[in-house]
């Protein structure tokens, strides 16, 4: 009896692996031949799934950016009783508090980075980057809605501002992991939720 692959879940497989040399060692050593190795594929079957290393790339920022926005959405259906808590667990999904959200953060600052030499991965890098300023837009609307932050808060400026706030604490803890630990990071996003309360 033929075997049946999942080629969906191969692509996922394949795209993981591109992660992990990507993460070991950069975006300019992720060639196809070692992404294939990786993943366990020989080249040909590696190339039936994506033609391109391009194709392979853009699916594997997108990936990262479909995971990060499923775990945001599980969040947002578990109702919890203290709102502040809800944000705070919505926000921490885009840092990188453990092993996969690191690799998940390391894996789209290199892409973040090419992106500015690739127009494929601009474009996208450009759609999610609106989509996470929307996504902040929402947390400081819900929490004006509930009444936690001050009533004379200016929501636009507080939602970029929290915005450049979790990307340099994410960049800042990839770089200096010993001198900004997880801890201080989810010790620094509270304060600053404080903060938008008085």
């Amino acid at each position: 009896m033929p075997k049946i692959v999942d080629h969906e879940l191969r692509k996922i497989r394949i795209a993981e692996a591109a992660w992990k040399v990507i993460v070991q060692s950069g975006m300019e050593h992720a060639t196809v031949r070692k992404i294939a190795k990786e993943s366990g594929l020989s080249v040909g079957s590696l190339r039936y799934y994506f033609p391109t290393q391009a194709e392979l790339l853009l699916f594997s920022m997108e990936l990262v950016s479909e995971r990060v926005k499923e775990r945001i959405h599980a969040h947002l259906h578990q109702p919890k009783a203290d709102p502040l808590t809800a944000i705070k667990d919505v926000i921490g999904e885009m840092l990188p508090l453990d092993d996969e959200r690191r690799v998940e953060t390391e894996v789209w600052f290199v892409f973040s980075a090419k992106a500015l030499v690739d127009l494929r991965l601009r474009q996208l890098n450009e759609q999610v980057y609106t989509e996470m300023s929307n996504a902040f837009k929402r947390v400081i609307q819900f929490l004006q809605q509930v009444g936690l932050v001050r009533a004379d808060l200016q929501a636009e400026r507080e939602a970029k501002r929290l915005h450049a706030l979790v990307d340099g604490l994410a960049l800042h803890h990839l770089m200096h992991p010993e001198k900004l630990t997880k801890q201080a990071i989810i010790d620094i996003l509270q304060h600053h939720l404080r903060t938008l309360q008085t």
